[in-house]
This record gives structure tokens, sequence and C-alpha cells, in this order.
């Protein structure tokens, strides 16, 4: 960074205008009723410095030297005062911080390890006075234009040195923190603290353009300066660029205006489960100490637990955000956001400290179809009165038909084993009544992925029998009007004791049924098996199971079906199954929507039992495995 264009009198000079004490600094301080600054050197004093060092200075130091011969820097904690040419020297490493960080750079250290590592001995020490730190030029640290950078070790804190790339970056960021020290002063006002604010007004009127890439930077230097209102600003933008990220909001969660929105974005993290080592106690607390009742936040949090939460805000907006709800509470996550979207231009912002519908993210149906792709696009649209471009609609994010369960995605592998009911033209909603348990009703939306196996096993269910097998599915609709019950945690294997649940859920209309079983993946272990049944009102039309070269029919299955000619003897098992799944979206018209099963919130049941009783002379054995227990269960003889 070169200082050719850089003013320092300047700089130097708007500081010590500007100065004024920190509220809790002592008034009686000579450097403090002075201001920070000190004449500047001459060249001669400077050369004498650099011939006493052996080494020329960095460019920026020397020429601060020349306007300010030392800085009184007045950090809350850590450095004081900056020395002149005649005080400072070189740091010796007086405590062997060098030999420690050796011991931990590890047999592939990257090269700014090496750097720190060495700094300790080569560094030159620059403050006089300080809480127990040091700010270090390191002349084994340089960049083109021959800038030394400058570490800020804080030996109280025993964290890492905070590195700055040359002498001009640190005072420009102590000149900074100087300004947020002072922030709640209210005789401090000058020129630099009235154009901040001016930042916050304009990039707050950006943002609600749709400009918030315009707005970012801006709000970022005020609240380097921290000026008032650019941290709430701030915070908003990235929290809805990064979705799953934690910001905080301060006390602006006790102003009514914006209790709805903020409230259950700042319980977000202890429902999920982040604040257990000091509990929701702490949290409470914290609300309440900013204003919040705590009635209110028990509330709130509780219903972010159980899934029953629901963002309501008022008007139009409201209107969209209901029927995206009801859309994504099925699975149509597409769809949903294309009726937020539309309807974005028409959210109000209840307040000048909100810029954008915050309480989307912590509603557990709406709050996970805002990707970071789409929390950039609700930000790049225009709101709240304001006009501007519309951003290009970010691409659904569902692919058609069910390849998709084949595929991997991030962080997992394709699903081993699943299961699932199509029933066509039937409410989602009456799923339980056709296929499920006695007395199933649909749950709050939960995870999919996380439903089966936190569920209850059968030996821990009063009246369940052992040999059961009761899938918990989660429920929607797909894009052609199949409603489906989906079990992605299967893990039970095929055999002859299965009951295909097709007839009963066809009481009313075409019923489908798919099972991919589960392999352990052991070398050895038999092939998948696959089976497709269909049934119409009440009546099974055709079925048949596959598990390597052996296929069991009955009926009369359509020739796109026939699993003689999708399940080739030369094919691998992923090319059957993918061409048996292609094959029944492209005969039956099935789909799956990926992103409410492996992101999403769906309502989930328990059916009734896959299989059917052990028949005399049958018998069965049941394991599980689950985290921190396992067991065999066993009853009966035979073949099971």
């Amino acid at each position: 960074m070169s200082d050719e264009s850089f003013n320092w009198r300047e700089f130097l000079g708007r500081w010590q205008q500007e100065w004024v004490p920190r509220a809790d600094a002592d008034e009686d301080e000579e450097e403090t009723a002075a201001g920070p600054g000190r004449p500047g050197a001459d060249e001669a004093a400077i050369a004498a410095a650099e011939e006493r060092l052996g080494r020329r200075l960095p460019p920026s130091y020397r020429e601060f030297l020349t306007v300010s011969d030392g800085w009184h820097v007045d950090q809350t904690a850590g450095v004081y005062q900056l020395g002149g040419a005649a005080d400072i020297d070189w740091f010796r490493d007086p405590y062997d911080m060098s030999l420690m960080y050796e011991e931990n750079l590890g047999d592939h250290p990257r090269s700014e390890e090496v750097l720190l590592a060495g700094m300790w001995r080569r560094a030159l020490r620059l403050e006089t006075d300080s809480d127990m730190s040091n700010a270090l030029l390191d002349p084994g640290d340089v960049d083109e234009d021959g800038e030394w950078a400058l570490y800020v070790y804080k030996g109280w804190g025993g964290e890492m040195p905070q590195r700055y790339p040359s002498f001009r970056a640190y005072m420009e960021a102590m000149y900074r923190g100087f300004h947020a020290d002072r922030v709640e002063r209210p005789d401090f006002v000058n020129a630099t603290t009235r154009a901040q604010d001016a930042h916050v007004t304009e990039a707050r009127l950006l943002a609600l353009r749709g400009r918030f890439e315009e707005a970012l930077p801006l709000l970022e230097e005020a609240f380097s300066f921290g000026r008032p209102g650019s941290a709430v600003l701030l915070n908003q933008l990235r929290h809805l660029l990064a979705p799953h990220s934690s910001q905080g909001y301060g006390d602006l969660v006790a102003d009514p205006r914006y209790l709805p929105d903020i409230l259950p974005v700042e319980a977000m993290s202890p429902a999920r489960g982040e604040w257990l080592s000091s509990g929701d106690d702490h949290w409470l607390g914290m609300m309440s100490a900013r204003g919040v009742a705590r009635e209110a936040a028990e509330t709130v949090l509780g219903a972010l637990r159980d899934g029953t939460y629901r963002y309501a805000p008022p008007g139009a907006w409201g209107q969209a955000v209901a029927e995206a709800r009801e859309s994504a509470r099925w699975g149509a996550y597409d769809g949903a956001w294309r009726v937020l979207r539309e309807a974005l231009p028409c959210w109000e912002s209840p307040g000048p400290s909100l810029i954008a519908p915050l309480g989307l993210l912590a509603d557990p149906v709406l709050g996970p179809l805002i990707t970071p792709e789409r929390g950039r696009e609700l930000l790049a649209t225009p709101r709240s009165g304001e006009t501007g471009p519309v951003p290009e609609p970010v691409p659904d994010l569902d692919p058609p038909g069910l390849a998709w369960l084949t595929e991997p995605a991030a962080n997992r592998q394709p699903l081993d084993g699943y299961r699932c009911v199509w029933v066509q033209g039937v409410d989602p909603a009456r799923m339980p009544a056709l296929i499920g348990e006695e007395g199933a009703g649909l749950s709050a939306p939960t995870d999919p992925r996380t439903a089966s196996w936190r569920a209850p096993q059968p030996h821990e269910r009063e009246g369940v029998e052992l040999w059961e097998d009761r899938a918990v599915v989660a429920v929607g609709r797909t894009a052609e009007g199949w409603a489906f019950a989906f079990d992605g945690s299967s893990h039970r294997r095929l055999h002859a004791r299965f009951v295909s649940p097709a007839p009963a859920a066809s009481a009313s209309g075409r019923a489908v049924v798919v099972w991919r079983d589960a392999t352990s993946g052991a070398p050895g272990d038999r092939p998948a098996a696959f089976h497709v049944s269909v049934a119409e009102h009440g009546a099974e039309l055709y079925a048949f199971t596959v598990r390597g070269t052996e296929i069991h029919g009955s009926g009369a299955i359509p020739g796109a079906l026939d699993p003689a000619r999708l399940f080739r003897p030369e094919d691998t098992e992923p090319d059957r199954e993918l061409r048996l799944l292609e094959a029944l979206h492209t005969e039956l018209g099935l789909s799956l929507p990926r992103f409410a099963l492996t992101r999403g919130r769906l309502h989930t049941f328990t059916t009734r039992s896959w299989t059917r009783a052990p028949r005399d002379g049958e018998g069965f054995a049941y394991a599980y495995i689950s985290r921190g227990r396992s067991g065999v269960r066993d009853q009966g003889s035979g073949g099971g």
C-alpha cells in the first residue's frame, strides 16, 4: 500500500482537531488534555534512529514521524502511546514467544505461520505505554511497496496477534476506533461523524431500492466508525446473504415496531440448541435486560422449538406470506418463493431500522426457502415504497421427476433406502386416514431427515409388536397433484411379509408404492430390492419386486414399466435404479420435491405396519442400532 497519495498531515491534523477524551479517560493526563500528537521529527532525528537500528524505516512510518514524532493512540485496552524516533527499539522477544510459535508450526506450516513465528525476534517495538500490549513492526513481512506489517499483541488476551499490512493501515484502524470509542458522547460531533451518518441514511435508501451492493460498503465503513444504526442495518444485509448465520440486533428487539421480526430471529439460536451450555435462562435474561417481557420471549422460543411459530406480518405482504406457507408446508417451495417474490414490493418497513422482512428467517416452514441465492434476490428487490430495477429471478431449485433420489447432494450421499406412497387427486391432509396408524395425525412441520430416527422404536411403544414396521413419513403434494408420504430414512429390508399400502391408499383413486430397500454396503451383501405396486379403488392392479436377477411380478404390468426391460443383467445397480425412476416419472407422472425433503420442513405421521404378523412356523428377529444404544429382540422360530 503506497503512501504517495496519502496526506499524513491532513489525516493527523483532522484527528488532532477532532480530539476529545473518552468518557472514561483520566482528564488529568497531559496527553489527554493536549491531544494525541507531537511536533514532527526532523530528518536528522529519523536518520539517527535508522543508524542506531541498522535499518531504514518503512515508508508510511517514516512519513508519519515527519508529521508527528509519536502518537497517543488511547485504546480502551491495548496500546496507549506510540513512541517517537528516539523511543523505538528492537523487541528481541523477551518472553520467548518464538519458541512457543515454532513448536506449534506442524509438519506443513503455511507461509504466514512461519512469518509470525519468526516475527518476535526481528520485530521493531513502537509502543511506550500500553496495557500489556505490543505494537510490533516486522521487517521480515514486507510488501511490494516496502511496507512492514504491523502486529498488535495483547498479552492479557491469549489471542493471536492482530496483523495490519502496514503502519498506515494500523493508524487508520486506530482512527476509526477513536471514533467508535466516543460515539456515546453527545459533544462528539464533527465533519467525520456527520459524513458517516449521512452514509447510513444513504445506505438505508439504497438497500430499500434493491441496491444493497452499493449500501454494503457504506454501512461497513460507518460501522467501523461506530455510527448509530449502522450495525443493525449491516447485520440485516449480512443475515439475508448468509441466512443460516447468526446476527445480533441489540436493543432493537425491545421496540414494539420491530419485535415481531427481531425477537423470533434472536430466538433461533437457542431454539436450535446453541445455548445448551448456558441454558434458556441466560438467553431469557438477556432479552429481559433489553426490555422484552419474559413471557413473550418464552412463548416465541417455545413455538420455534416445537415448530408452531408463524411469521404473520400485516397487509398484502402478510396475505402473500400465508399463501406461500400453505404451498411450502406441502412441499412446493419453489411455488412458495414465487408468491413471495411477486409480493416483495408490497412489504412495508414498520420503522427506519428495518430494511427487509427479517422475520421470514424464523418461520419454520418459510425460513428454509431463503437460500443465499434467494436472500440476494430479496435484497435486490425494491420494497417499502421505493423503486428500482427488478432482479433476474433465481432459478427453481426442484428438478422434475425422481432421478434426484440417486444423486449425491451437499453434505450427504445418495439416499440408500427409501419408500413412498403416492395417491392421485387426494388432499395430502387425508393421508393419515388412508394409511396411518390408529389415531395418526399430522405433526407440526419438522425436518424430514430427522423425523424417522427421532421416533420411538417398536420396543419403546406400548401396544406395538416387535415385528411391526411403522414408518414415519413426510407428507406433501407433487407438482403433478399427487399426495405423497415419503420415508427417506428407511433402513428396513424388503422380505416375504411385506404388505403394500397401495390398496388401502387407493380407496378414492390411484395409488403407487415404490420401495428401494437399504443395503449395508458390506462385501457380499445381497443386492438392493426394488418394489413397485399400483392399486386403484382398493384393488391392486399390478406389482413387481426385483432383487438382483430375480423378478417377481403380478397383474398387467405396462410395457414401459416391464422390469425385464428396466433391470437388464448387464447394467449396474445405480443404472437400474435410475432407469426405473425415470420410467415412473414418464409413465405415471410421479415426482418428489427435493428441496422440501432435504432442506425444508414438512408434516409427518406414522403409518400402519408395512409388514404382516408372522404366521405359524414363521419367526422374526428385531435389531436396532441408534446413537448410544443397540439391541436385538427375538421371538418365534423358523424362516423370517
